[in-house]
């Protein structure tokens, strides 16, 4: 009765400490996707759309993309960016390629991982999820086109004669930016994440009941540049629910440990493709679980071929 009180208490104490660690570690990405869904709805929609484009193919797909790599965010911050976005009018393609476009979705990261495996891995892991963000933004796009998916109900088209800077120059003039302004910016902000929010909290206890149970060590024993351990890597990465920064670090540790960089990179590309906090956000944002469930299905095959290539290589 005692060793049983006992290991509960340490698996509690490893909860506790797992959701304080997780939440302090996120809540900076958390609170600046907040700052940034409150800005966004606050911007016309004309101005997103002229930014990301309005021409469905590579030119919009690329700018998306782009802008998945640059905006230096962790990935549950971006998530939110995401879902505005798509109300703003951009298209499902462009969405899911600014989401795909960079697991671990922060310049800042992008540098502790050079710090940890080394540039050239780096620039490999980041060019290789820019191409899969690209096809499979495209895939996205032509799905919707031969109405297998359905179109964005917010999709609109600029303006005839309408010009960025001129428009934001006006814009600006006219906005007040008084303290009303500002906390009802703020307000809104808040309200419209709520949606996100609560997929989060889910994902932080799932990923601390996880830490509880799983030691952290079998990352470095089982997930070696196999079949079986590729295939433990996209199964763990499916169900860990770890925010950009807790992913980074194991996805090192893959590399370098288990001399596996396939699953380093399938590690981090996984946990975005089939991230349930991703998949559930992507069907309230656009009410469409074919949406939601097409990208894993379009995005985990090319993380598989490209994650036995690299595997294949450092063998």
């Amino acid at each position: 009765m005692f060793e049983a009180s006992t290991h509960f208490a340490l698996w509690y104490n490893i909860l506790a400490a797992s959701v304080f660690d997780l939440v302090n570690t996120m809540w900076w990405g958390v609170t600046i996707g907040i700052l940034m869904i409150s800005v966004l709805a606050r911007i016309p929609r004309e101005f997103v759309i002229s930014i990301l484009g309005t021409t469905h193919g590579l030119s919009g797909i690329l700018r998306a993309t782009a802008a998945g790599v640059l905006l230096d965010l962790c990935s549950h911050g971006i998530l939110m960016v995401g879902a505005k976005l798509y109300e703003r009018g951009a298209s499902i393609g462009q969405v899911t390629a600014f989401l795909i476009a960079s697991p671990w979705n922060s310049f800042s990261l992008t540098l502790v991982l050079i710090a940890l495996v080394g540039l050239w891995w780096a620039l490999c892991f980041i060019v290789l999820s820019m191409l899969i963000a690209i096809i499979v933004g495209l895939i996205f796009d032509e799905l919707v086109k031969r109405g297998t998916l359905p179109a964005n109900p917010q999709q609109i088209d600029l303006p005839n004669g309408f010009r960025f800077w001129a428009s934001a120059r006006q814009a600006i003039k006219e906005t007040q930016f008084s303290a009303g302004f500002i906390g009802s910016t703020l307000k809104n902000g808040i309200k419209e994440s709520r949606m996100v929010m609560r997929w989060i909290l889910f994902g932080v206890i799932l990923a601390s009941l996880i830490r509880a149970f799983v030691a952290p060590e079998i990352f470095g024993t089982w997930f070696g540049p196999t079949l079986t351990g590729l295939g433990l890597t996209i199964i763990v990465a499916t169900i860990l629910e770890v925010c950009s920064e807790g992913s980074t670090p194991i996805a090192a540790d893959l590399l370098t440990r288990a001399n596996a960089p396939g699953n380093g990179f399938a590690f981090l590309m996984t946990g975005v493709s089939t991230d349930y906090t991703e998949i559930m956000v992507l069907r309230e944002t656009t009410r469409s679980w074919k949406i939601a469930l097409f990208l894993p299905l379009l995005t985990v095959p090319q993380v598989l071929v490209v994650a036995w290539l690299l595997n294949t290589m450092a063998v």
